[in-house]
C-alpha cells in the first residue's frame, strides 16, 4: 500500500507542476508594450517560444516589424520631456514598489525564467534575488544624482555643472539573463529620466514581457517603457536607431554583434554602452586555499550552466597543483545532475539550443584533437543537453582558449611561474572580468594592476554585485552597468558659467 501511495502522490505531483506551468504561462501576457498598453503587431504576426529542455512550443508572442519599432519610438520620445521632468523621489518610489512586487513574485518569474531559457530553478531563483537588486540600487540613486557649483580659477564667475537625461534608449538585452539584464539597463535609465525601448532576446522574451507588467502594476506612466517582440531583431533596431530622436543604445550580447551596432550608433553619434563576450582566466597561484579555489571553479565555471560572459573560461593552474585541481574538480563535476531545470536536484540544465550544443562539442574534440585529456563529460546526451566536462592539458593553439565557450566545461592550462601566467591571461582580445586565487596579499594587488580586465575576482568565484560597476576593457566592451557609475551611463553633464557682474 505504501508503495501505491508513493506513486499517486508523484503522479498528483507531476500533475499538478504541470498545470502550474500552464497557468503560469498563460498569465504572461504576450502583446507589445507601446505608449502604456499591450497591442498587437502591425501584422498580427507571431513567432514561437520554446522550452530549450523540450523543444516543445509554450507560448507564442507578438512578432514586431520596422513600423512597430517606430511606433515604440515615437512613444519613448513623446513621454521624455514629462519623465525628466518628473520628480527623482517619484522615479525612486516607483522603482522601489516594481522591487517590493519582483521579489514578490519571485518564485513565478524564476518558473518562467527556468521554462523558458532552462537553467535550474534554483538559479532561476539567484537571478530573481540578483536582479532585483538592480531596481532597489538604482531606485536609491535616483535621488542621488547630483552636480557641483564653485568659483572659477580665474574668480570672474561661477561654475554650474548639472546632470540631465541623454533621452530616448534602445536596449537590446540577451537570453541568458533575461531579468537581470532587463533590470540592469532599465534601473539606471528610469532612475536618470530616461525613456527607453527594450527589445529582448527572441529566445527569452517571456521573462521580459512578465517585468513589464510589473512595472506597469508599480505605477509607471505610459510610454516610459516600451517593449518589442521580434524574430526581425536586426531591421527592427535599425531602424530604430537610425531615427535621429534616438539618443542612446545600450546593448548586451556577442562582440560579434556589437561591432555592427557601433558602426550604425556611429551615424548619429549616439552615446552607447556595450557589455560584450569574455574569455575569462582563473589563475591558481601555487600558495592558492585549494579547496577554496575549487569552490569558486565551481561556482565561476557552472553558474548559469556556462553560459554566462562572467563564466570562467580559462583555467590557467600552477603545474604543481594541476593535478590535485583536476582530480577534486573532476570529481565534483562528475557528481552533477544533468536534466530539465524544473527538477529537484538538477544542476545542470540544458543549453539554450542545437548550435550552442555544437560548438561547445566542437571545441572539446579541437582540443583533444590536439592533446587534451577528457576527465569526465565532453558528450552531448539526447535534446540540447550536453554533460558537464573537465578536460586538462589543454595546449596553446585550442580554439578553447581563443573562444567563449558558453557552455559547461572546464578547460585547464598550466603554468610555472607569475610572468607566464599573466602573458597567458593576457593572450585574449576580451577583457571582461578575472578570476585570481592566492594568499599572497601583494601578489594579488600585483594581479589587480597587470590582469587587462575591468573586474577581477580575489579569491571570489562570483562578482557581480548591483553596487559594483559591471563592464570590461578591450573587446569585452564600453561602459559600465550597476554602481553609481550605471546611472552616469544615461545622464549628459551640462556646464553653466555666471559671470560675477
Amino acid at each position: 500500500m505504501s508503495g501505491e501511495s508513493e506513486s499517486e502522490s508523484t503522479g498528483e505531483s507531476t500533475i499538478a507542476a504541470a498545470q502550474r506551468e500552464r497557468a503560469l504561462l498563460e498569465a504572461v501576457p504576450t502583446q507589445l508594450f507601446i505608449g502604456g498598453s499591450w497591442v498587437d503587431a502591425t501584422a498580427a504576426a507571431t513567432f514561437d517560444v520554446t522550452d530549450p529542455s523540450t523543444g516543445a512550443v509554450i507560448r507564442e508572442v507578438a512578432d514586431a516589424e520596422v513600423a512597430d519599432g517606430i511606433r515604440a519610438l515615437d512613444a519613448a520620445v513623446a513621454a521624455h520631456a514629462s519623465w525628466a521632468a518628473t520628480p527623482p523621489r517619484t522615479r525612486s518610489d516607483i522603482l522601489r514598489r516594481a522591487f517590493d512586487l519582483v521579489r514578490e513574485r519571485g518564485e513565478d518569474l524564476a518558473l518562467l525564467m527556468t521554462l523558458e531559457m532552462g537553467k535550474p530553478l534554483a538559479q532561476s531563483r539567484g537571478e530573481v534575488a540578483y536582479g532585483a537588486e538592480f531596481l532597489r540600487w538604482f531606485s536609491e540613486e535616483a535621488v542621488r544624482i547630483g552636480g557641483r557649483y564653485g568659483q572659477n580659477p580665474e574668480g570672474s564667475g561661477r561654475m554650474i555643472v548639472s546632470q540631465r537625461p541623454v533621452g530616448p534608449v534602445l536596449m537590446i538585452t540577451p537570453w541568458n539573463f533575461p531579468l537581470a539584464m532587463a533590470t540592469r539597463k532599465i534601473g539606471p535609465a528610469l532612475a536618470a529620466g530616461c525613456t527607453v525601448v527594450v527589445k529582448p532576446a527572441s529566445l527569452t522574451p517571456l521573462t521580459t514581457l512578465a517585468l513589464t507588467a510589473i512595472m506597469q502594476e508599480a505605477g509607471l506612466p505610459p510610454g516610459v517603457l516600451n517593449v518589442l517582440t521580434t524574430s526581425r531583431s536586426g531591421a527592427v533596431s535599425a531602424a530604430i536607431m537610425a531615427d535621429p530622436r534616438l539618443r542612446k543604445l545600450s546593448f548586451t550580447g556577442s562582440t560579434e554583434v556589437g561591432r555592427g551596432l557601433l558602426a550604425q550608433a556611429a551615424e548619429g553619434v549616439l552615446r552607447v554602452s556595450m557589455e560584450l563576450g569574455g574569455n575569462a582566466p582563473f589563475l591558481i597561484f601555487e600558495d592558492a586555499d585549494l579547496d577554496r579555489a575549487v569552490d569558486g571553479a565551481m561556482a565561476a565555471k557552472f553558474r548559469n550552466i556556462g553560459e554566462a560572459c562572467t563564466a570562467a573560461n580559462r583555467f590557467i593552474v600552477h603545474a604543481s597543483l594541476a593535478d590535485a585541481f583536476t582530480a577534486r574538480v573532476t570529481a565534483r563535476v562528475a557528481a552533477m545532475r544533468v536534466g530539465r531545470g524544473t527538477e529537484i536536484g538538477v544542476e545542470i540544465g540544458p543549453l539554450i539550443d542545437d548550435r550552442a550544443v555544437a560548438k561547445a562539442s566542437a571545441l572539446v574534440r579541437d582540443a583533444v584533437a590536439r592533446g587534451a585529456t577528457v576527465h569526465t563529460g565532453g558528450e552531448v546526451r539526447a535534446g540540447t543537453f550536453f554533460a558537464p566536462t573537465v578536460i586538462s592539458g589543454v595546449p596553446a593553439g585550442a580554439e578553447i582558449l581563443r573562444q567563449e565557450i558558453f557552455g559547461p566545461v572546464l578547460a585547464i592550462s598550466t603554468f610555472e611561474d607569475e610572468d607566464e601566467a599573466v602573458r597567458l591571461a593576457n593572450d585574449t582580445e576580451f577583457g571582461l572580468v578575472s578570476y585570481v586565487y592566492t594568499r599572497d596579499l601583494a601578489r594579488g594587488h600585483r594581479m589587480i594592476d597587470r590582469l587587462e580586465t575591468g573586474m577581477m575576482g580575489l579569491n571570489a568565484g562570483v562578482v557581480s554585485n548591483a553596487a559594483a560597476p559591471f563592464g570590461g576593457v578591450r573587446h569585452s566592451g564600453l561602459g559600465r552597468e550597476g554602481g553609481p557609475e550605471g546611472v552616469h551611463e544615461y545622464l549628459e553633464t551640462k556646464y553653466t558659467l555666471l559671470p560675477n557682474d
